[in-house]
């Protein structure tokens, strides 16, 4: 989805169309995108779920989505609809919660929890401040090429180089030119970049490892995403995307995260749990861009 290819070049707009997933019926259709032949066929995950939080949020109308839990089971592929069922768990007046099962050709691939209700006023509020780095015009660009979106990451050239090593977090500055009208698509959106920079950030402590060799000597993949929104999510300008390996060991590592504004409030946070193995020998006959 972030790769420039031959044929199409992906913008915010398109991306946000995909989101916006119809209803049909109890179902909701969520397109998967265009198919590149110099592209990877994977889905990002992060697009399910934000499509799911969109579903979600039609479903309740008079709700907020406020925490999205997503478990990434199998991959989905470019090509046939995903097919998302909702089933609502409990449905009251100040919140709901529903598990939405997203399946591509009649196989279940990600399952994601989400809570919605209505928000309060406050009874009591703080937040942890956003963390003292470099604006984004002093960090460095990076490209992760989409029309109509910006990265810029702190103190690191290319976050895909085995040569950049230093502790396990990043920071990364991230501005669209159109922040969306709707709360359930910026919510989308967040939660659509939260499953980006995770691995990259746990491979940074470690020598002679990078994201450059995902798919080619090592099996990488996002396998949950959870994610919670701190009303009201709104901004304007740029947000940080703050990310700390907490741990790696096993074949699985911990990011914990945070998404702040430009002017420093607090609006969301994120976990991820990424697989992070050896190239299995059996994988290697699969085309490198079906690889997990």
């Amino acid at each position: 989805m972030t790769a420039e290819s031959q044929q199409v070049q992906w913008t915010v707009d398109g991306l946000l169309g995909l989101f916006d997933v119809a209803s049909d019926g109890d179902l909701f259709v969520g397109p998967t995108g265009l198919a590149n032949e110099d592209d990877r066929q994977v889905v990002e995950g992060t697009q399910i779920l934000a499509q799911a939080i969109v579903a979600v949020a039609k479903r309740f109308p008079d709700k907020s989505v406020r925490s999205a839990h997503a478990v990434f089971a199998r991959a989905v592929v470019v090509g046939a609809p995903v097919m998302l069922t909702v089933d609502v768990i409990h449905e009251g007046r100040s919140t709901a919660a529903a598990v939405v099962s997203a399946a591509q050709n009649d196989r279940r691939c990600v399952t994601m929890t989400i809570l919605v209700d209505v928000p309060s006023a406050d009874v009591i509020r703080h937040q942890a401040p956003m963390p003292d780095v470099a604006s984004p015009m002093e960090a460095n660009e990076s490209p992760m090429p989409m029309i109509g979106r910006e990265l810029r990451l702190v103190d690191v050239t290319d976050i895909n180089s085995p040569d950049e090593f230093g502790p396990p977090e990043l920071f990364a500055w991230v501005h669209y030119e159109k922040v969306p009208r709707r709360d359930e698509l910026r919510k989308a959106l967040l939660a659509y970049f939260t499953g980006h920079l995770g691995i990259s950030t746990t491979m940074r402590a470690h020598r002679d490892i990078g994201t450059s060799q995902a798919h080619h000597t090592v099996s990488t993949a996002p396998m949950t995403v959870t994610i919670s929104f701190h009303e009201p999510v709104r901004w304007e300008g740029w947000l940080l995307y703050t990310h700390e390996s907490t741990q790696v060991g096993a074949g699985m590592s911990y990011v914990r995260g945070s998404v702040h504004t430009e002017g420093g409030d607090l609006i969301a946070s994120f976990t991820q749990a990424g697989l992070i193995r050896p190239l299995r020998q059996a994988d290697a006959t699969i085309d490198v861009r079906s690889r997990l």
